[in-house]
């Protein structure tokens, strides 16, 4: 017989006090070595995520690690390990129920360029190196949970689609996830998505953080600085623009945030440049503020090329080219929906204060969707994270692993 705990994706419903038991589950011998395993396992997790970290995995260039997480899935046993069309690895962990779903996933990539050295030293506790806790900590947690229930032999009523994503951060723009919920067939048959990101043992993002990206391009005619000194200069209008910017009101709610990340342009010191280009970040918890700010850097940019084109002495002209390079739906999950109240249950279980986020992670499309999905941490203790010093602690990372495992086989049920 079987514990009925499959998601109802339609409406949130309240669990009963039996489904709502970790305490209960944790008894369940199966489901108890499990948790021993996610203890006995905790050395080779953590040398696990020095060797996937080491991995260069470069936005848009996730192929070598993912074959490695490829293997690793074939390792441990899954079923339908396969690379999809646009570089997800799939897993699947079968139940009894091969037609209720619930995902666990970890992205793949990283925010480092190619050439970026991709070494992990260790620092007393720590483990330093870019990319060891976001997504490093997340994959190696992913390959734990997979090897914790093999070693188990735990048997699930529903199914588990174990996935490492390509596209997360940055210009990325969620395509991972996208592309794996393109698939109707399967999105019908999905209960709940879990991603992992990061560090950490209490965090509970629910809300999605929206955003929009923008590549802005000013192109002209370019020259000699002598020669043709009079041309309109890209880079002088984008300055113009970005200093606009700076004095554009952010309100503090919805909290909100414009960022000029990028800005490039030019050949020589000597030169005119040609062309100037800039990359902005907006986000905001509110998707009126998203829209108002975009209008704010068109319309400082076509003021800034306008009085540029003002200032030159020459007939020549700037023009402006502006580029979506990224966009991610926002969204939220309710406190009563049964995901938020399985991981609620799970912390009380475990002594762990919920502390519930808003961040844009690969949850973003699932919650879009109208999908329960959140996203959690991989356990441990992180720091300067997307710089080449980014570092990890594994101080009770044991605890975050328990607590995926636990909320992830209540939402798929287990035999009991």
């Amino acid at each position: 017989m079987f514990a009925v705990l499959l998601l109802t994706v339609t409406m949130p419903v309240r669990l009963s006090t039996v489904e709502a038991n970790p305490a209960a589950l944790a008894q369940h011998p199966a489901v108890a070595r499990a948790l021993r395993a996610a203890d006995d396992l905790s050395e080779w997790t953590l040398a696990e995520q020095v060797r996937v970290t080491e991995i260069p995995a470069p936005p848009f260039q996730e192929g070598e690690r993912a074959r490695y997480l490829e293997a690793q899935f074939r390792q441990f046993g899954l079923e339908q390990v396969r690379i999809d069309a646009i570089g997800n690895v799939l897993g699947e962990y079968r139940g009894h129920d091969a037609n209720s779903w619930v995902v666990l996933a970890a992205h793949l990539d990283t925010v480092f360029p190619p050439e970026t050295p991709v070494r992990v030293a260790r620092e007393g506790k720590r483990l330093v190196g870019p990319g060891i806790s976001d997504n490093g900590n997340g994959l190696a947690t992913l390959l734990a949970v997979v090897r914790a229930l093999r070693t188990a032999k735990v048997v699930t009523a529903g199914s588990i689609l174990f996935v490492a994503n390509v596209g997360e951060e940055g210009e990325g723009n969620l395509r991972g996830i996208k592309h794996l919920l393109d698939d109707q067939g399967l999105r019908q048959k999905i209960r709940a998505l879990i991603a992992i990101d990061g560090s950490g043992n209490d965090r509970l993002t629910r809300r999605a953080l929206g955003s929009k990206r923008l590549e802005v391009t000013v192109r002209g005619p370019g020259g000699h600085s002598w020669g043709d000194f009079g041309l309109p200069n890209p880079i002088q209008a984008l300055a113009r623009a970005v200093t606009e910017l700076a004095g554009v009101s952010i309100p503090e709610k919805p909290r909100t945030v414009l960022n000029v990340g990028v800005i490039e342009g030019g050949t020589s010191v000597n030169s005119i440049p040609y062309q100037a280009s800039t990359k902005i970040d907006i986000r905001s918890e509110g998707a009126e503020q998203i829209k108002r700010l975009e209008a704010a850097v068109r319309q400082a940019v076509e003021r800034a090329v306008e009085a540029e084109n003002k200032a030159a002495r020459r007939s020549e002209i700037l023009q402006a080219e502006f580029k979506t390079i990224g966009e991610r739906p926002g969204g939220e999950v309710p406190e009563s929906a049964r995901i938020v109240q399985v991981f609620r249950a799970v912390d009380s279980h475990l002594g762990i204060q919920t502390q519930f986020r808003t961040a844009s992670t690969d949850a973003n499309v699932p919650i879009a969707l109208g999908m329960e999905a959140v996203a959690v941490s991989g356990g441990g203790r992180s720091g300067s994270s997307h710089s080449l010093r980014e570092w990890y602690d594994p101080t009770e990372r044991e605890l975050g692993t328990k607590r995926i495992l636990l909320a992830l086989l209540l939402l798929a049920g287990v035999e009991l």
